[in-house]
């Protein structure tokens, strides 16, 4: 049940991101040139049409900012957006997480059991034990703990994997806002270049 539960979850995910297109950069990139060229309208089009986290977090901040918002208040509710972006992305995490954990657990357990009949067995036969009958019994119960290390070794690498994927679009979100607020930074205005060069030549 376990190894099903954690296929569909990992189905779903990779359908969701693949969507999402997450820890993708080109798009928003390309949407961010455009709002610092001045092509604020074709910006907010371009991302209006994506469902990539990124899109809708930096789509949400530079309306809010073409409406004339204070700036603290973007920045603020724009985290907001972004939270409830990457707890989408991170949603059923923790079923590939219990699986990863578990499923080793109820694999041992199964071998202990299966070592406990064994041996009770054993000494139920006393004397005329079947020694090859002992081992295949071993043999089996063991095949219990083969089968959870089966399921959560995959799981596992599978929720290492996402959460490096939502790393990634954490990181893009945030370089992405870092880059709108500060786009004064990276493109002075000419009064401020003209008085710093009146200051250069005094």
């Amino acid at each position: 049940c376990l190894s099903i539960v954690a296929l569909a979850v990992v189905l779903l995910k990779l359908f969701q991101f693949m969507r999402k297109r997450v820890g993708a950069r080109a798009f928003v990139e390309t949407a961010l040139h455009e709002w610092f060229a001045g092509n604020r309208r074709s910006a907010l089009l371009k991302l209006a049409e994506s469902q990539q986290s990124s899109a809708i977090v930096i789509h949400h901040a530079m309306s809010a900012l073409n409406d004339g918002h204070p700036e603290r208040a973007i920045r603020e509710d724009s985290e907001r957006v972004a939270l409830n972006e990457l707890a989408g992305l991170k949603r059923y995490f923790s079923i590939l997480e219990a699986t990863s954990q578990i499923s080793p657990l109820l694999g041992l357990f199964g071998t202990v059991i299966g070592m406990m009949a064994a041996f009770q067995a054993l000494q139920t036969s006393g004397a005329e034990a079947d020694p090859a009958a002992l081992a295949g019994g071993i043999w089996v119960a063991l095949i219990t703990t083969a089968v959870g290390l089966a399921v959560a070794i995959p799981a596992a690498f599978a929720l290492y994997w996402f959460e490096g994927m939502v790393r990634r679009e954490q990181i893009l979100i945030e370089s992405s806002l870092t880059s709108l607020f500060t786009e004064r930074l990276a493109h002075p205005s000419p009064i401020s270049g003209a008085g710093d060069g009146g200051q250069h030549a005094s």
